[in-house]
C-alpha cells in the first residue's frame, strides 16, 4: 500500500454534526492513522441557503473533543486549500467548461416549469420521468439545438445548467471496499446537473475536483452516497483523472426497528444523538451532546467503532491507538449497525472506572462546593468505595450524598423489614460497644462488632440492617465498616441515636 494515503471528512456546515457523521470522520481517522496517511476537513459549504453560523466551529470543536483531529483544513493550511468550498468557487467552471469541449457535459436551457410539465406528464401515464440518452435530444438544450443558437442564448443572459452526458449502453464495473464488485447499466441513470444556474457547481462536480486536487487517495463515506459513486466514477474517467477507491460505511439505525437513527429517535428515548450540545440560531432550541451529559470521549469513540465493524476478536475495549492498530475496512460490515444506548452507558462506565481518582476526586469536590459543603472528610477513601457503582461523574454525589449529610428520613419498606420491637434496645447497647472502641479502623469495627453478635448469638441481620439504616437511611450502599470509619466515631453514634429516636 502506498504510503501518502490520504483521506478526507467532508460535511457540511448546516446544523450540528450527528454522531453517524462523527462515526464517518473517525473511520477516516484511524484509516489514515493506520496507514501514516493525512486526514483532511473539507466544508461543503456551496449551498448558501443551508449555511448555518456556527456550524463550521461546532464541527471541529467536535472533532477536537472526540480526540481524533485533522490535519489538514480550515486554519491547519497546508497548501491544498482552501478548505471551505465557498471559497473555491472560481475552481470549478474550468473543469464544467472542459467536460463539455469533450463532449461528456452539455448545456440545457429547460426550466423548471417545463421539467414539471414533462414529469407529471410521465406520471400520468405510469412512468418516471429520467433527463438521460433517451429524451436529451428532444428536449431544450446544446444537443438539440444549432451551435449558433446556444451561444445566442448564452450571450443573451438566458439562464442555463450544464448537465453530464451520462453514456448510453454501457456496464459500469465498480469496485467498493466494504461492498465489493458491482456492475451499472449506465442506461439506467440520468444527466445530473454539475453546475447550476447561480454559477455554483453541484455536490457531485464539487466533490469530484476538490478530491482530485487535494489528492483523496480513499473516500470513505456515508451509504446515503451510494448511488451517486457510479456518477463519480464516470466523472473521473471523462476528466481523465485516476480514481480514489472508494468505501460506503453502513448506516447507523434505530434502536429499535429499521430506519436510520435521528435526533427524534434520542429525544424520544432520552438519548444525545450530537457529540456536543447545539443551540439551534433560529430558535433557540437546545439539543443535548454526549459532553454535556459527562459521557467521556474515549467511551463515545469506542462506541461509535463498533457502529458497523468488528475486529474479529472478543476484545470490545479499545484505546484510540489499539483501534488505529486494528482498523481495517475488510472488518468493516455491509449491513446496517443498530445503535443501542444501554450498551454506550456500559462503555461509558467501564471507562470511568478506568478514569484516574483523582479526577474523580476533583469532580467530587466542585459538586461539595457547588453545594456548599465544607467537609474534613477522606475524599479518596468515599471515592474509592463508590466509583463502581457510577456510570457518570453525576453519580457520584447520588452515590456519597449520605457521608456528608446525615439521613433525617428513612425507607419505609427497608425500615418495616429491618426495625423490629426489639431494634432500639438492640441499638442502644450497640452504640455503647462502638463507643469503646479506640480504634476506628474497618477491621476493628467488623471484628469487635461481629464479636459481639456472636457472642448474643443473635442473626446478624438483626443488627447489621437497622446499622445500614441509620447511617444511610436505606438498605443500600457500600461496607458498613469502611462507611463508620469514614464519617467517625461521634458521626456513628449520632446517626444511630437519631434513628432510634425516629423510629
Amino acid at each position: 500500500m502506498t504510503t501518502n494515503i490520504r483521506v478526507r471528512f467532508a460535511p457540511s456546515p448546516t446544523g450540528p454534526l450527528h454522531i453517524g457523521g462523527v462515526r464517518t470522520a473517525l473511520f477516516n481517522y484511524l484509516f489514515a492513522k493506520k496507514h501514516n496517511g493525512i486526514f483532511v476537513l473539507r466544508i461543503e459549504d456551496t449551498d448558501q441557503n443551508r449555511y448555518v453560523e456556527g456550524a463550521e466551529n461546532y464541527i471541529i470543536e467536535a472533532l477536537n473533543w472526540c480526540k481524533i483531529p485533522f490535519d489538514e483544513g480550515p486554519g491547519k493550511e497546508q497548501g491544498n486549500g482552501p478548505y471551505r468550498q465557498s471559497e473555491r468557487k472560481d475552481l470549478y467552471k474550468q473543469y464544467a467548461d472542459q467536460l463539455i469541449v469533450n463532449g461528456y457535459a452539455y448545456y440545457a436551457f429547460d426550466s423548471s416549469e417545463s421539467l414539471d410539465q414533462h414529469r407529471k406528464d410521465h406520471e400520468a401515464k405510469g412512468k418516471n420521468f429520467i433527463y438521460n440518452w433517451h429524451n436529451r435530444q428532444k428536449l431544450n438544450n446544446s444537443l438539440s439545438l444549432s451551435e449558433d443558437d446556444v451561444l445566442k442564448r448564452i450571450n443573451a443572459g438566458e439562464k442555463y445548467v450544464i448537465r453530464f452526458k451520462c453514456p448510453q449502453d454501457e456496464i459500469l464495473h465498480l469496485t467498493d471496499e466494504i461492498r465489493g464488485d458491482m456492475k451499472i447499466d449506465t442506461n439506467i441513470l440520468d444527466d445530473k446537473i454539475l453546475f447550476k444556474s447561480d454559477g455554483m457547481p453541484t455536490y457531485h462536480l464539487a466533490n469530484i475536483v476538490d478530491d482530485h486536487l487535494m489528492k483523496i487517495t480513499h473516500v470513505i463515506r456515508g451509504e446515503e452516497w451510494l448511488p451517486s459513486m457510479a456518477l463519480h466514477v464516470l466523472l473521473y474517467k471523462a476528466l481523465n483523472w485516476e480514481t480514489p477507491s472508494f468505501a460506503h460505511l453502513p448506516l447507523i439505525l434505530k434502536p429499535v426497528g429499521k430506519g436510520k437513527l435521528s435526533k427524534r429517535d434520542g429525544d424520544k428515548m432520552g438519548f444525545p444523538v450530537f457529540p456536543l450540545q447545539w443551540t439551534d440560531p433560529k430558535t433557540n432550541e437546545i439539543a443535548t451532546g454526549y459532553r454535556e451529559d459527562e459521557y467521556l470521549p474515549e467511551a463515545v469513540i469506542n462506541m461509535l467503532a463498533f457502529l458497523g465493524w468488528n475486529p474479529g476478536t472478543e476484545q470490545e475495549l479499545f484505546s484510540l491507538e489499539e483501534l488505529i492498530a486494528s482498523f481495517d475496512l475488510n472488518k468493516v460490515n455491509k449491513a446496517g449497525a443498530k445503535f443501542d444506548p444501554e450498551k454506550t452507558k456500559w462503555f461509558q462506565q467501564q471507562y470511568f472506572q478506568k478514569t484516574d481518582t483523582t479526577i474523580h476526586v476533583e469532580q467530587l469536590e466542585k459538586i461539595l462546593t457547588e453545594k456548599n459543603i465544607n467537609s474534613d472528610l477522606d475524599l479518596v477513601q468515599v471515592v474509592t468505595m463508590i466509583k463502581e457503582r457510577a456510570v457518570f461523574f453525576r453519580d457520584l454525589w447520588d452515590l456519597s450524598s449520605f457521608f456528608f449529610i446525615a439521613p433525617s428520613t428513612y425507607d419505609t419498606k427497608a425500615s418495616k423489614k429491618a426495625w423490629k420491637e426489639d431494634t432500639p434496645v438492640l441499638m442502644n447497647e450497640l452504640a455503647n460497644i462502638i463507643t469503646n472502641i479506640s480504634d476506628f479502623s474497618p477491621e476493628t469495627l467488623s471484628e469487635t462488632i461481629k464479636g459481639w453478635i456472636t457472642v448474643k448469638e443473635i442473626s446478624f441481620g438483626k443488627i447489621m440492617m437497622p446499622l445500614r439504616i441509620s447511617l444511610i437511611g436505606s438498605l443500600q450502599g457500600p461496607d458498613l465498616f469502611q462507611i463508620m470509619s469514614v464519617i467517625g466515631k461521634d458521626e456513628t453514634i449520632t446517626r444511630i441515636e437519631h434513628c432510634i429516636q425516629k423510629l
